[in-house]
């Protein structure tokens, strides 16, 4: 299934039945991948009474319960009610879902005991002026990434003037592999989260940052069409699933 897609002027084709899916997977046990000193996910049949919700078990359905934390246990996408007092719906905020992306690759830096994203790398990584979406890769890249514990492991992450500069080029979708664009324990300063979304200025409401997707290095950089779904959740955050569409 093939489209023709006229953006800012200009045609592009992409094929609709080769998605490239870039989310991960959430599975009940301890393979998820995990973050934020949480347990892992659970998955596993509701039990009332003498029922249990498992064919297996003697039911006519499986009727599982689902708990979960969207920050910690996989791709996800989140609103600016991630850091606000007033409750804001990532469901609300993003209302539309397809856009024009860039995939690029870095390897953060080393800055003292940490590994950042700067500034500097965007500007030589980022090609594309008309992009609304950013899909930054980071390396190594290895299918290890989907069952990591990042719990106490200081992950990569970006500095605020790097956030800020996405924020600057027009960036109003931001994805990345990584638990978040923050540093794991920062004293709850969030400088990159805050810097994205203009939060002591012009708030972005419509701005998203989706953390923790995967993209198999199969994938090559580019341009590519982004659709962003999220589960409808009225929450500052869902579970997502982000599909990227290669350009003819």
């Amino acid at each position: 299934m093939k489209a023709k897609i006229i953006y800012k002027k200009k045609d592009y084709k992409i094929n609709l039945s080769k998605p490239l899916d870039i989310s991960m997977p959430l599975k009940g046990d301890q393979t998820n991948v995990n973050a934020w000193y949480v347990n892992h996910p659970k998955i596993e049949p509701h039990k009332e009474g003498d029922f249990i919700g498992s064919v297996a078990a003697g039911a006519s359905t499986n009727f599982n319960d689902i708990s979960f934390n969207p920050h910690a246990h996989g791709t996800h996408t989140e609103c600016v009610g991630h850091i606000t007092k007033d409750f804001k719906s990532v469901n609300k905020a993003l209302n539309s879902y397809f856009f024009l992306a860039e995939l690029i690759t870095l390897a953060p830096g080393k800055v003292g005991n940490d590994f950042v994203i700067s500034k500097k790398q965007l500007q030589n990584a980022i090609k594309n002026a008309d992009a609304a979406a950013l899909v930054i890769r980071t390396l190594p890249n290895t299918a290890t990434k989907i069952t990591r514990q990042y719990s106490n492991t200081n992950p990569p992450y970006l500095l605020e003037e790097a956030a800020m500069y996405l924020r600057e080029k027009g960036i109003t979708h931001l994805l990345i592999d990584l638990p978040s664009i923050d540093k794991e324990k920062d004293n709850g300063a969030l400088l990159a989260h805050k810097a994205f979304w203009d939060f002591n200025g012009d708030v972005r409401h419509k701005a998203t940052i989706t953390e923790f997707i995967y993209v198999p290095n199969t994938i090559a950089d580019g341009a590519y069409f982004l659709n962003l779904q999220v589960a409808p959740f009225e929450n500052d955050a869902s579970p997502s699933r982000p599909v990227l569409y290669k350009i003819k």
